[in-house]
């Protein structure tokens, strides 16, 4: 990628959010990639990049990176009622002609974009693993290689999750077509997982390698075990309970609602995080929130497949963890996931300011929420503050755009989430102390665009 400055002398800022609330003027001093040191200075020092308005950056924690390229292409209804699952047969088609080198190229463009909007980090769950015929590449990992290459390329900070995927129902049933590009046996995932290992070898610091079994649907219970301990102290991502007819699948195999399963069987702790979780009986959400295990959001895809609406107020009234990400990236924006989290909540109870606390403002609790949450389930857990051994993922904020004219503290964030565009906002992004977004434009925005409208032509021909 272009030049960045990587661990720059120090940054000062006239406002920041630290984990004891607003502050400023501070400045911050960057080594190895985390903050080293903060404290108060009146102004900037020699060789230093000033910000104006600067908060910790939140993750993405959850994305299905080569999906980006199908952004809009699915909107066309059809014969008859569309649903997740009418979605799902057209993204397996479209999987019959993707090649790594378009997957790479894909990546990079989305990774340029979740920059630009702010997140500093990135969680893929990656299963799309062999050929279009389901035979392995010659290197097990040979996506995830393609994954980590766009990450470098773009100085996201990632977290990478090789997706176990077996079959094609709870019912044991084979996989057929588009999956076959996914599916793997617990001995072929193990080989996959020790290539990707070796292939991260020298990579940034910042970076993990965590384990991600597909789901109930798609990972019976004695694999899923096997997988999840095959790497011990790293993340561990699932979905979970996303659409009705999978919750009916899951009780008719396993006997238990999919959440009421998961806390039964999986000693569900801070290491796990399960993605959308929109189908849950007050019971599972409680309990969820209980396990410690982080509440994976990604409110644009939920709305978008219509799976549901996750029960964010009794969650947070619970004390649970949560962060967002942009799964099927067909929007990337940090602000307009937060914003269609509340909103969902508000549409449903015909209330306003529902994630709020008493007296509270509503950016503020989703934003630290987001970033405390994310750092956490994407294997960071000093992330997502401004504070003395935290990684050094920023966002500095640009003071004269509109939506944040003539405000101070927390109606910063509200302003943002709730009136803004992270594009006329977000102004200057380190990712682990990589200064990758200077002035609202990515270092390597051009070229790698120029590469990502070539892999869409390909795909897209004829």
């Amino acid at each position: 990628m272009a030049e960045t400055r990587e661990d720059s002398r120090g940054i000062w800022a006239a406002r920041a959010l630290l984990p004891e609330g607003w502050a400023g003027p501070v400045r911050l001093t960057l080594a190895g990639g985390r903050i080293a040191a903060l404290g108060a200075a009146a102004a900037p020092g020699p060789g230093d990049t000033a910000a104006e308005i600067l908060v910790p950056s939140p993750g993405n924690l959850h994305s299905h990176a080569f999906q980006r390229a199908m952004a809009g292409l699915t909107e066309r209804r059809g014969t008859g009622t569309d649903s997740f699952w009418t979605w799902r047969e057209l993204m397996y088609r479209f999987l019959g002609r993707i090649t790594p080198e378009q997957v790479e190229a894909i990546a990079a463009q989305l990774y340029v974009e979740m920059l630009e909007a702010g997140f500093a980090r990135v969680g893929e769950f990656h299963y799309l693993h062999h050929g279009p015929d389901g035979a392995e590449y010659a290197m097990p990992g040979e996506m995830g290689r393609r994954i980590a290459a766009a990450a470098e390329a773009t100085g996201i900070g990632l977290t990478l999750l090789p997706v176990l995927y077996m079959q094609g129902g709870a019912d044991g049933r084979a996989l057929a077509g588009g999956q076959r590009r996914f599916g793997c046996d617990p001995a072929g995932f193990a080989r996959l997982l020790e290539d990707l290992a070796a292939a991260l070898q020298g990579a940034p610091e910042d970076w993990r390698l965590g384990v991600a079994p597909h789901s109930l649907r798609a990972v019976p219970p004695a694999a899923l075990a096997e997988a999840v301990a095959l790497r011990p102290e790293a993340p561990v991502h699932m979905h979970i309970a996303e659409q009705v007819a999978e919750v009916a699948e899951i009780e008719a195999a396993h006997g238990a609602r999919p959440v009421e399963w998961a806390l039964e069987n999986l000693g569900l702790d801070a290491r796990w995080c399960l993605i959308h979780a929109t189908q849950m009986t007050p019971a599972e959400t409680d309990g969820l929130a209980a396990s410690g295990a982080v509440a994976g959001l990604c409110p644009i895809t939920e709305a978008n497949l219509g799976d549901g609406i996750f029960d964010g107020a009794r969650f947070l009234a619970a004390g649970g963890a949560f962060g967002v990400g942009s799964d099927s990236n067909i929007r990337i924006g940090l602000a307009e996931e937060l914003r269609q989290l509340e909103h969902s909540q508000r549409l449903r109870d015909r209330a306003r300011a529902v994630l709020a606390e008493p007296g509270g403002s509503v950016g503020r609790r989703l934003y630290e929420g987001a970033a405390r949450g994310s750092a956490r389930a994407l294997g960071q857990p000093q992330g997502g503050r401004i504070a003395p051994g935290a990684p050094a993922d920023l966002v500095a904020l640009d003071a004269s755009a509109l939506c944040l004219a003539a405000r101070e503290g927390d109606a910063l964030l509200d302003g943002w989430i709730f009136a803004g565009d992270d594009r006329a906002v977000v102004r200057e992004v380190w990712s682990a102390g990589r200064h990758v977004v200077q002035a609202g434009h990515h270092l390597a925005r051009e070229a790698v665009a120029a590469r990502y409208r070539r892999a869409l032509g390909e795909l897209l021909a004829g």
